[in-house]
């Protein structure tokens, strides 16, 4: 059975696919993704990949629901050309915000998304710091869950920012902050928030010392980016000498550029789960850092029947 290494991608984000492949010199494999005059969407495989592992990489960000029946839509072409077993690489997982039924008749639409992947064909699927870890239950495939700490650590410690605190922007984030403030040798401070309705936070107190403090606030993602602004506002009210912001997924819909451009924040660092496009790519507030190696090498020691659980930190 011929095992070759085939890497495929959507059109959500293709510069990470190209920058994996660069990481593991290798070639994109040949694919035809694009749509019909009524916008349904047409994909066409190049290339043989019969007996193949192969690596589809496509994050289901915006447009969201056109991205993530691109990545099933490839799923099931490559399926049905007899690959020998596929991998879908999703550096940001959608509707993973919709984990749970926290109100009565609502979805638990991350189950559902799950549930699409594997029954369109996908033998495993590699994510990157999903909205909440118990998401990985919801798939009947392995999953191997890989975190964006390493590249941000690498970032802010090169930075050397003294007398730095690091700031969970709410309750549930506080492990991820406390994980990243033990590497740095940081202080922790958490604020308490209370949520008013989807995108809508309300910035109540600041647990722990900031006053003085270098501020570096810390999350999965930004959104509308309603919970960072306020937060850091919250801590230069407090005292806080200067703010900076870091998260994995830039989503960044809505207001959410004009808020970070109006803001205290001195810099927001992001990932390239999610492409900047547009005016995102002209402020100078954003920087962005890849995660291409970080995948790259997963999808390399999973190729070749390695451990990647030291990636996992």
């Amino acid at each position: 059975m011929n095992r070759e290494l085939k890497i495929f991608s959507g059109n959500a984000n293709p510069a990470l696919a190209h920058e994996i492949c660069t990481y593991l010199g290798q070639k994109l494999g040949a694919a035809t993704v694009s749509s019909f005059s009524d916008g349904e969407i047409r994909v066409k495989v190049d290339e043989n990949v019969r007996g193949a592992d192969i690596f589809v990489v496509q994050s289901t960000c915006q447009p969201v629901n056109d991205s993530l029946l691109e990545l099933l839509i490839i799923i099931d072409a490559l399926k049905r050309s007899s690959a020998n077993r596929i991998t879908a690489v999703i550096p940001y997982f959608g509707y993973g915000r919709q984990d749970r039924k926290d109100q009565p008749r609502v979805p638990i639409s991350a189950k559902l998304v799950a549930d699409l992947i594997s029954t369109a064909g996908a033998d495993r699927v590699l994510t990157m710091d999903l909205h909440a870890g118990q998401i990985q239950g919801f798939f009947n495939v392995p999953v191997d869950h890989l975190y964006a700490l390493p590249v941000l650590l690498d970032y802010i410690t090169k930075k050397k920012i003294n007398d730095l605190v690091v700031v969970s922007p709410d309750a549930g984030g506080v492990e991820r902050a406390r994980a990243f403030a033990k590497r740095l040798q940081a202080n922790l401070a958490i604020i308490d928030k209370r949520r008013e309705g989807p995108n809508q936070a309300q910035i109540m107190n600041i647990i722990g010392d900031v006053q003085g403090k270098s501020v570096m606030l810390l999350d999965d993602m930004i959104d509308t980016a309603g919970t960072i602004v306020q937060g850091a506002q919250a801590c230069a009210d407090k005292g806080a000498r200067e703010v900076w912001a870091a998260c994995t997924h830039a989503v960044l819909s809505g207001p959410a550029l004009d808020r970070i451009t109006n803001s205290c924040l001195s810099q927001v660092v992001v990932t390239n789960t999610i492409p900047l496009r547009g005016k995102e790519l002209a402020c100078p507030r954003l920087h962005q850092l890849s995660v291409a190696p970080l995948l790259g090498e997963a999808i390399r020691r999973i190729h070749e029947d390695e451990s990647v659980s030291s990636l996992f930190a």
